[in-house]
């Protein structure tokens, strides 16, 4: 009889960013990030263990494109870590499945192995804490280990034993912030988030952004305890345009020809990204993010969120045929053992 468990994980988006490691292998990040976990962006994942399996094997459930070798690869590394740590070699079946578009900005890696490990480690009866599940997430994908706690997470890169993990800031019944996440194109990023990570420390102004991450996370941190949303939302603009001036200075060398960066906005990022300017200049306080991909995440506080979507509906409305998937995120617990996989 097979063991199984199927856990339920938010993606999350980080305000103080990811971008640039220390250790590839790792994946040890170069600086602290801090991030929320989107209560409408998740992935839902069944793990069963059995010893009747000849292999691993992995269905995935996409919105826009099937996943390719490397994922089942990474799948597959992952559970040997799990099987590792209990002992056995039983082979598994996954199931996995997003509510969300994958590759487009909105951190699917994330959820996506963030599930993975809580359903395998219940599935194989491993009882790790927090911080375990945590550091465990990150060895799949680094931004994994913020979806493990709830709400409000900061990124360590490491402590004195040199261990990475996310930790609490703060719970997701904090601060009702809104989370106006705006898929503009559900076409997959040409630019991984793991080539970009690789490439970041070519860009000319890689350095100069770390040397001045340390303030920008003290700021973004009070602020969020503070609940001071001026300075949260001036500092995640800054961040985005700074994480993205890196992206778009870090040279690729390609088989035929050569790109300056990687440009992960579209014209209709560009035009939400001005908009939000327009938008504040004219009294509503709201605040741009992006991620490493064209979608557009737009920050308000909850008394202004009807405003912003009709605001936000009026530019879609502006050409015929946009049929942007607008996703409207809170706060939200971190990731956990769920009783099925419907979504």
């Amino acid at each position: 009889m097979g063991r199984k468990a199927t856990a339920e994980a938010p993606s999350n988006l980080a305000f103080v960013k990811y971008w640039g490691k220390r250790d590839a292998g790792l994946r040890l990040p170069a600086n602290n990030s801090i991030s929320v976990n989107l209560s409408e962006a998740k992935t839902i994942t069944s793990v069963e263990f059995d010893v009747g399996f000849d292999q691993d094997t992995l269905i995935v459930e996409t919105s826009n494109i099937p996943p390719g070798p490397e994922f089942s690869r990474r799948v597959n590394q992952h559970l040997d870590r799990m099987r590792s740590l209990a002992g056995v070699d039983d082979r598994a079946l996954v199931h996995t499945k997003n509510s969300f578009p994958a590759g487009v900005g909105i951190a699917s890696s994330a959820s996506g192995f963030a599930a993975l490990t809580v359903a395998g480690c219940a599935a194989l009866g491993l009882d790790l804490s927090v911080k375990e599940l945590s550091e465990l997430a990150r060895l799949a994908s680094g931004s994994a280990c913020r979806s493990i706690p709830g709400g409000f997470s900061e990124w360590i890169a490491e402590d004195k034993d040199n261990r990475s993990y996310a930790i609490q800031l703060a719970p997701a019944a904090h601060w009702d912030i809104k989370i106006v996440t705006i898929v503009v194109s559900s076409q997959t990023k040409k630019v991984t988030s793991t080539e970009g990570h690789d490439l970041a420390q070519a860009s000319p102004f890689f350095k100069t952004r770390l040397e001045g991450i340390s303030k920008r996370l003290d700021s973004v941190r009070s602020a969020i305890l503070d609940k001071d949303f001026q300075t949260f939302g001036r500092e995640s603009e800054m961040e985005a345009i700074s994480f993205h001036a890196i992206a778009m200075t870090s040279p690729i060398r390609l088989d035929k020809g050569w790109s300056s960066g990687a440009y992960y906005w579209l014209p209709e990022s560009l035009e939400l990204i001005l908009a939000v300017q327009d938008w504040r200049r004219n009294g509503l306080e709201v605040y741009f993010t992006l991620d490493a991909g064209p979608t557009v995440h737009i920050l308000c506080l909850k008394d202004d969120l009807n405003r912003l979507l009709s605001a936000v509906h009026e530019i879609e409305e502006n050409r015929p045929g946009r049929n942007w998937e607008i996703l409207v995120n809170a706060p939200v617990d971190g990731a956990h053992v769920i009783n099925d996989i419907r979504i």
